[in-house]
C-alpha cells in the first residue's frame, strides 16, 4: 500500500494480512493440484479404451431418417478416429449399412454423433455400434 506525505507516495515497507493470506491459500491450492496430478500420475491404470453407444432418437429430414446416438468411452485412454457402423436389419437381413468417423472420444467422456439412412427405420432393427478405433 502507499502513504501519501505532502503530496508524495512511498511503498508500505511491512505487507498487509491480506497479502500473505492471498500467498498461503495460493500456495496450497497450487501444492494439492501438484500432489493430486502427480498421484493420479502414478496410480492411475491406463486401461484400452471401452467403447458402448446407447440410441437416442430417430427423426425423418430432408436427407432421409437421422438416428442419433451417444457413444461413450469408460476406460481411461483415449480412442482416435472411432468408426462406429449403423446397420438397418429386416430380420437376418441388412437392409442399409452407414458408417460414420469420429476423431476421438475422450477418455471417460461421451461424443454424439448421427447416421442418416435413406429407409425408413420404423419396424426394422437398428444395430449401431463401434467397429474400430486408433491409439493417439
Amino acid at each position: 500500500m502507499t502513504k501519501s506525505e505532502q503530496g508524495r507516495h512511498r511503498e508500505r515497507q511491512d505487507p498487509h494480512w491480506i497479502e500473505w493470506l492471498t500467498g498461503i491459500v495460493s500456495a496450497l491450492l497450487v501444492a494439492a493440484m501438484l500432489g493430486w496430478l502427480t498421484w493420479e500420475a502414478f496410480t492411475r491404470a491406463a486401461t484400452p479404451p471401452d467403447l458402448a453407444v446407447t440410441v437416442l432418437t430417430t427423426e425423418k429430414t430432408s436427407a432421409g431418417h437421422r438416428v442419433a446416438f451417444d457413444i461413450y468411452n469408460t476406460a481411461t485412454t483415449t480412442a482416435a478416429a472411432v468408426t462406429v457402423v449403423g446397420r438397418l436389419m429386416e430380420g437376418d437381413r441388412v437392409i442399409e449399412e452407414n458408417e460414420v468417423v469420429f476423431d476421438y472420444v475422450a477418455a471417460e467422456s461421451k461424443s454424439t454423433g448421427a447416421i442418416l439412412f435413406q429407409t425408413d427405420p420404423a419396424g426394422r432393427t437398428v444395430d449401431i455400434h463401434p467397429a474400430g478405433y486408433t491409439d493417439p
